[in-house]
């Protein structure tokens, strides 16, 4: 029969204990981190790339790698914003948000970031519209997303920011068949960031 205490010893000496009620934290992980060579750094991230479909979306957005980074995020924007209803598909405006903030952690060129923000707006009011879709709580997170978007766009570069304020627009108009001040929050928004 092995000895019980020396393999402790050695659980002890390679896993050290954490104080009861403690998480690991960033600082914990960077110094494991510390200890690995080149080889074991790739493997790691290796791991990481298999283990989720988000840290190969993560990976790839950060190294450009791809023809169309955005594809994935928007993929789960327009899930999420502009479900099947046939099929019984509902929306969540949390996980829309996430794949905006996912794409934000990898990259976050602010480009790219309007570009999620606006289609975000797109799917979002052309879902309300094709199917007549009216929810406060969906129709405040819209207008607080087209906030978002009319404000990083008015510190892009008139080349990229026209294209996307002429979507923008198309938004805004669609939002006036909702009610709900929608359309109005949308004229007042642009007329206040995007038409300076």
């Amino acid at each position: 029969m092995p000895d019980e205490s020396l393999a402790n010893e050695y659980i002890e000496h390679v896993m050290p204990r954490r104080q009861a009620g403690s998480q690991p934290t960033w600082t914990d992980v960077k110094a494991k981190l510390a200890n690995f060579d080149r080889l074991g750094l790739v493997g790691l991230i290796q791991d990481l790339y298999t283990a989720h479909k988000d840290n190969q979306t993560f990976l790839h957005a950060r190294f450009g790698l791809g023809e169309d980074i955005l594809k994935p995020y928007k993929k789960t924007l327009e899930r999420w914003l502009w479900p099947d209803v046939l099929r019984n598909e509902d929306t969540s405006v949390v996980k829309a948000k996430q794949a905006i903030s996912s794409y934000k952690k990898a990259v976050g060129e602010p480009v790219g970031l309007a570009e999620l923000m606006v289609f975000y707006c797109e799917c979002a009011a052309g879902f309300c519209n094709d199917v007549g879709y009216q929810d406060d709580s969906y129709f405040d997170a819209l207008v607080r997303m087209f906030e978002q978007a009319v404000k990083i766009i008015a510190q892009l570069p008139a080349s990229d920011r026209n294209p996307l304020i002429a979507r923008l627009d198309k938004v805004r108009t669609i939002s006036h068949n909702f009610g709900y001040g929608v359309g109005d929050d949308m004229d007042s928004l642009l007329a206040q960031y995007a038409r300076k």
